[in-house]
């Protein structure tokens, strides 16, 4: 859709939410409570194709999805103030392996990313849905005139960026806690690692998510406190003024 949407930090937020309510408050086991998890921010995505995105893909100002999508984030986010609570909640060790730096909640954030992107991979280069989905991305008329059903493909991405995010929140939910504020906060420790690597190019996105927190780390060992946020957003804006396209995007090219 070519969407930047502002809901993606909030279904990282309630992947630690749900998961920490169906796993500690309904007693659930891993098994039922991973897959609801799942489920419920996958139909939070295609709310969102439905309530933020869709009526701004038939406007002539299609930029108002800024608009759109960050009024639905914002109400996500004081619905979970609600009905949550604004305090940190804890969330459950899941696996029971490992302790000190071998900690579960150090490396299984970094295992489910190998895992998705791994798994995005081969649904991209191996399969016809995944054909489908890159012909929409680049060029949904012609797409559409070929046959394939860009709205219904459009939907199904939009159900698994909600499960993708909603998995990113539940495997990191043992550091970032269930919280309904960290939405914002990963909002912008997604953006900035997608725009480093350049749109559309999943594993510049990655690339640039470790440079960013390992360039971050040394800042706050360096210089530490706020100025550690500064050095982030200064070689952020240096970045994007060498490279606009990310450090592994491609510069589109404009048909005359």
């Amino acid at each position: 859709s070519r969407v930047m949407s502002f809901t993606a930090g909030q279904l990282g937020m309630l992947g630690g939410v749900l998961g920490s309510l169906f796993m500690l408050r309904w007693g659930l086991p891993l098994v039922l409570a991973l897959p609801l998890t799942l489920a419920a921010c996958a139909l939070l995505g295609v709310i969102t194709e439905f309530v933020a995105v869709r009526p701004v893909l038939k406007s002539l100002e299609q930029h108002l999805y800024v608009l759109t999508t960050l009024a639905l984030a914002l109400i996500i986010q004081q619905i979970t103030a609600i009905e949550w609570g604004t305090e940190p909640a804890p969330f459950p060790r899941l696996l029971e392996i490992g302790e000190g730096i071998w900690h579960e909640k150090y490396w299984l954030p970094v295992l489910a990313c190998a895992v998705t992107i791994c798994a995005l991979e081969y649904l991209y280069r191996r399969t016809l849905l995944g054909h489908a989905f890159i012909a929409v991305a680049e060029d949904n008329f012609a797409a559409r005139a070929l046959g394939l059903p860009e709205r219904n493909l459009r939907i199904g991405s939009y159900a698994l960026a909600g499960a993708i995010g909603a998995l990113a929140g539940f495997s990191g939910g043992q550091l970032l806690l269930a919280f309904f504020a960290n939405g914002p906060l990963l909002n912008f420790y997604g953006f900035v690692p997608v725009a480093l690597g350049g749109l559309g190019n999943n594993r510049g996105a990655v690339i640039g998510g470790l440079a960013l927190g390992l360039f971050q780390q040394a800042a706050n060992f360096t210089v530490g406190g706020i100025f550690s946020s500064v050095a982030v957003f200064t070689l952020f804006i240096i970045v994007l003024l060498a490279a606009p396209q990310g450090l592994f995007g491609t510069a589109a090219s404009r048909r005359v």
